[in-house]
């Protein structure tokens, strides 16, 4: 027998008929953008952050430098067996992007564009992607809650920095958000065992930790009486076999070794903790640090939707015990619980929804004023956010100035260049390499000293000065924000992060005058 909250949860009223009439069907174009306006609007947003930010940082490395390889080198030559990696990762999600991106790139490599131009197509084809999920969750959200909190809830999307702007980058965090989403519509929609197996999907490939988040949801649909026992041993336990054995399949060829690449990096992180070797944050970090800045205003409004709407706690409740159990582990990043803001902003929606409606009662009013307060509060932090952000790839513009203002026209032999590791971690990957004459080298372990015996003609590394090398440049990155007095009261501060040097050797037949280091 169905518990009554579950049916009051699960069986949501249809769409608003009065206002879906009101809506234009008089042409094509208006049908189109009644449609897919509000998709046209995100994926404008997204794709202005991949065009002014085209670089990558150390996170999304694998991802990048498989798609690459995957493109350009078909069957050899593939990066990361020669820098693996501290865990290995797995090559589907880079297969799924290739596969979409490589009629673009094709195009793009006919028509002599550098490969820059490739890593942007591979990343619009991810946007698409992450995007339609988000639309299929979007349309569920209409579906059970009205025009008005979908509008809302694209307007809080739109607001926020990080999801639109993650949805480009190839992390696994990323790809396993993509099959959140579509767990989270077919929850609305009343798909229990489907909303399961997309979450047990994006753990057993993408990312292991999305059992934290499978774990209270399956718990809810059990107390809810939404699945039975039997069923959903039948149907999950064989959707963890088949992905499984996909995973294997194609990750031991890959890797040359059998290997399940989301065991090993569970072991790695939960069993031995090692990821604690790369900092450790409070245990409440997620709720008073990474949850406000994903989320600006829809933090405080995900709290107030919660008391608003008897539907939501339902909803919300599970996707707070994700946070709260990921909280255990030292080792936080805000990518680590980005599959949690869709669901918050959902709660936010119908929390602005309602005082929207409002909004002409004394107490109500105020709560809109203030709501309105934040909205242009949250679109100012979306913007300085992304300031900083486009001034985190420092190597990135640095060796793209290199290759504009430092190429022989006729020079015969190769050029050189070796990159560091603090480069390769800020900006560089193999899109970002041109063709003859340059090589370049990411040999690690290498000591400055050591530099001067090498056959390298130019240097981009994290030192102002090398022996045997004239610095011929530096690129600035972002260094730290600061409070000032008078306007802005906040600005950002950028120092030198990058140098660029040449042999004292090698003829600079530019003879170009450069500004030093």
């Amino acid at each position: 027998m169905q518990a009554h909250f579950k049916s009051s949860i699960y069986r949501l009223p249809d769409i608003d008929k009065e206002v879906a009439q009101t809506m234009p069907t008089d042409s094509k174009m208006a049908k189109f953008l009644q449609s897919y306006g509000y998709d046209l609007i995100l994926g404008a947003i997204a794709a202005i952050y991949v065009l002014m930010a085209p670089y990558t940082k150390v996170e999304e490395s694998f991802n990048v430098q498989s798609m690459h390889d995957i493109l350009y080198h078909r069957l050899d030559s593939y990066d990361h067996l020669e820098f693996p990696g501290v865990v290995p990762r797995t090559f589907i999600g880079a297969f799924i992007i290739s596969f979409f991106a490589s009629p673009l790139v094709f195009i793009i490599s006919f028509l002599g564009f550098p490969k820059i131009y490739s890593l942007v197509a591979a990343r619009f084809v991810l946007g698409c992607i992450i995007l339609s999920t988000l639309r299929f969750f979007r349309i569920q959200i209409r579906k059970k809650f009205g025009y008005q909190v979908e509008s809302f809830f694209l307007l809080l999307t739109t607001l926020q920095f990080h999801l639109l702007f993650y949805s480009t980058r190839p992390l696994p965090n990323i790809l396993a958000l993509g099959l959140v989403n579509l767990a989270y519509g077919n929850w609305l929609k009343g798909n229990f065992y489907s909303a399961l197996n997309f979450l047990i999907f994006a753990t057993v490939i993408f990312r292991c930790d999305v059992i934290l988040l499978l774990g209270p949801i399956a718990l809810e649909f059990f107390l809810t009486k939404s699945i039975s026992f039997w069923k959903t041993l039948k149907y999950c336990v064989g959707t963890a076999v088949v992905t499984a054995g996909l995973t294997i399949s194609v990750d031991s060829i890959m890797w040359k070794k059998f290997v399940w690449p989301e065991f090993e990096v569970f072991w790695f992180n939960s069993i031995l903790n090692r990821s604690s070797d790369w900092g450790t944050h409070s245990i409440h970090w997620y709720f008073t640090s990474a949850l406000p800045r994903s989320l600006l205003v829809a933090y405080p409004l995900s709290l107030f939707g919660i008391l608003l709407d008897r539907r939501v706690p339902f909803l919300v409740i599970p996707v707070i015990s994700f946070v709260l159990l990921y909280s255990k582990l030292p080792h936080k990043e805000l990518r680590f619980i980005i599959s949690s803001v869709p669901m918050l902003n959902l709660s936010a929606a119908v929390a602005a929804s309602r005082i929207y409606k409002n909004r002409k009662k004394t107490i109500w009013k105020l709560a809109n004023m203030v709501m309105l307060a934040l909205f242009a509060i949250s679109a100012g932090c979306t913007v300085f956010t992304f300031m900083a952000s486009y001034n985190n790839y420092p190597s990135g513009y640095a060796l793209k100035r290199l290759h504009q203002i430092s190429h022989p026209a006729n020079v015969k032999g190769e050029e050189w260049v070796h990159i560091d590791t603090f480069s390769a971690m800020n900006g560089i990957s193999r899109f970002c390499e041109s063709a003859f004459p340059w090589r370049y080298s990411k040999e690690e372990e290498m000591v400055v000293e050591e530099l001067q015996n090498r056959n390298f003609t130019y240097l981009v590394n994290e030192h102002p000065s090398v022996d045997g090398y004239k610095c011929l440049f530096s690129e600035e990155g972002f260094d730290r924000v600061e409070l000032r007095q008078g306007f802005p009261p906040i600005v950002l501060v950028k120092r030198a992060k990058v140098y660029v040097h040449q042999d004292m050797k090698a003829d600079d037949q530019l003879h170009k005058k450069w500004p030093g280091c």
